[in-house]
């Protein structure tokens, strides 16, 4: 079990990438804070850990990650309850867009800047503190996507609050290395979770053709290398953008070629 003995925040721990995250970091031997909005959604992933026997590996507090003291409080619990801190994963995050000139600031700007950029920098100011004054170093994941390094339709602000999760992380990585703190950004692609899985089959088709196997992502899949990213075996890996994308921004698009 190679997070024997690691506590951990996981932000959105109660749905999609979130809760497979849970569920594979306890049956690595962590135990983890699922920290969401919707706290009996986060409580019903702590009876799917207690199901699996894995009893009081789990426990859920209601964070709004737009919230600098919400965060702070569920990186508190974590040390209440375990009795330290090992690994934030920041992943909270909502998804969404409408055509630039079309956006009402308030509702098309706003609300995403403030979960998917300032919940993350929230994160990583919350744990990195921990671990600055528990003297033991720390491991910081945080979400990012393949949107926020290229442009795309709709996704004006969603990208730019994902391309900050990646200049975050490179930061984070050079400001906190000297208290043994690793920070790690992650790039989804197309996966498929609850966000996806409401669109129409034929965009749900488009959006697999996007990756080199031709088929949606699964959300223990971004778990398997979140649970590696947080391990000891990728001491290495700091301060860079790991692209968990199945292909997605290798090339294009496929080109139904000419015959010769």
């Amino acid at each position: 079990m190679r997070l024997k003995g690691k506590v951990a925040v996981i932000t959105g721990g109660a749905s999609g990438i979130g809760r497979a995250t849970v569920l594979k970091f306890v049956r690595e031997g962590a135990q983890v804070v699922i920290a969401d909005m919707n706290l009996a959604q986060a409580e019903s992933v702590v009876a799917e850990v207690e199901a699996l026997g894995f009893a009081g590996a789990a426990t859920a507090v209601q964070t709004d990650v737009s919230v600098y003291a919400d965060v702070a409080a569920a990186v508190a619990r974590a040390v209440e309850a375990f009795g330290h801190l090992d690994v934030i994963f920041n992943n909270a995050g909502i998804a969404g867009g409408k055509a630039l000139l079309d956006h009402d600031p308030d509702v098309d700007y706003a609300p995403m800047i403030r979960i998917d950029q300032d919940g993350v920098y929230y994160g990583i100011l919350a744990a990195g503190r921990q671990f600055r004054d528990q003297g033991t170093g720390g491991v910081i994941i945080s979400t990012s996507s393949i949107y926020g390094e290229q442009a795309a339709e709709l996704a004006f602000t969603y990208s730019a609050a994902k391309a900050a999760v990646i200049s975050f992380t490179r930061s984070a990585a050079y400001e906190l290395a000297e208290y043994g703190v690793r920070a790690v950004a992650i790039t989804p692609g197309r996966v498929g979770t609850a966000i996806i899985n409401q669109f129409s089959d034929e965009l749900k088709t488009t959006f697999a053709s996007e990756q080199l196997r031709g088929t949606m992502t699964a959300p223990e899949e971004i778990a398997d290398v979140v649970a590696f990213l947080a391990s000891d075996e990728s001491n290495v890996i700091n301060g860079t953008v790991v692209h968990v994308d199945d292909g997605y921004s290798v090339f294009k698009k496929r080109l139904d070629l000419p015959t010769f």
